[in-house]
C-alpha cells in the first residue's frame, strides 16, 4: 500500500490516480499509524514552505515522516514536497524543514533588463540525468526527457552527490534528488505524460 501525505497543500486526486492506473492500492492520510504500515510514502504539495510545515506540525506528522524515512521505507516527494526534505527555505526564513538532506531552498533569481526572468518557472523543461540511478526510480527515462515543473524555488544541497538530474531556468537547479530510500523530483511526474508516469510507475514496482 501507497500512503499520500494529506496536509491539505496538493493536488492528491492526480497523483492517486495515476499511482492506481499501475495497479497500487493508495490511501489518502494524514493519520500517523496508516504512515507506519504502509509500504511506502509520497509527501506531495504545492505552496509556501512555511504553511506546510506548520500543517504538517499541527497534524503531528513530522516525527513519523522521519520515523519512517529511517526506517528504509521507499519515500517519494513531489514540487514542494522536495523542498520540505532540506533544511531551511529563503521563502520562510527561520522555519525549519523536515532536515532529511542538509541544504536550503533559495529563490530563482529574477535577473534584469533582457536577461529578466519570469517567476515561477512554469512549463516543461527537459532534465539532464547523472549515471547513477538509486533504487531504480529512474529505469526507462531517457536522458534530456521533458517535464512540467511549476515552482518559484529550488534546493542547494550540501551534497550534490545528491542529484540524480538537473535543468536549467536562469541557472542549473536540481530536479531530481536521492540517496537510499529517498527521492524527490521538482517536477509534477502526474502532470508529465509518458516520462513522468514511468518514475510514478517504478515507484510501483520497487
Amino acid at each position: 500500500m501507497i500512503a499520500i501525505i494529506d496536509y491539505g497543500m496538493g493536488n492528491l486526486r492526480s497523483v492517486s490516480k495515476a499511482l492506481e492506473k499501475f495497479g497500487a492500492e493508495v490511501t489518502v492520510t494524514q493519520d500517523a499509524q496508516i504512515l507506519g504500515q504502509a509500504d511506502k510514502i509520497i509527501l506531495p504539495g504545492v505552496g509556501a514552505f512555511g504553511d506546510a510545515l506548520c500543517e504538517l506540525r499541527k497534524r503531528n506528522l513530522i516525527k513519523p515522516i522521519r520515523e519512517n524515512i529511517s526506517k528504509g521505507k521507499p519515500f517519494l516527494g513531489i514540487c514542494l514536497g522536495l523542498q520540505l526534505l532540506f533544511t531551511s527555505s529563503e521563502e520562510n526564513p527561520g522555519v525549519p524543514g523536515l532536515n532529511i538532506f542538509r541544504g536550503t531552498v533559495v529563490k530563482f533569481p529574477s535577473g534584469s533588463g533582457e536577461h529578466t526572468l519570469k517567476v515561477p518557472h512554469m512549463g516543461w523543461n527537459l532534465v539532464s540525468l547523472r549515471e547513477k540511478n538509486p533504487g531504480g526510480l529512474l529505469q526507462g527515462i531517457k536522458n534530456d526527457s521533458y517535464f512540467y515543473f511549476v515552482h518559484s524555488y529550488f534546493a542547494l544541497p550540501e551534497n550534490p552527490e545528491l542529484i540524480m538530474g538537473s535543468s536549467e531556468y536562469g541557472t542549473m537547479f536540481p530536479a531530481i534528488i536521492g540517496k537510499e530510500n529517498v527521492w524527490a523530483t521538482q517536477f509534477h511526474p502526474e502532470k508529465s505524460q509518458e516520462e513522468g508516469l514511468k518514475i510514478l510507475a517504478n515507484f510501483v514496482a520497487m
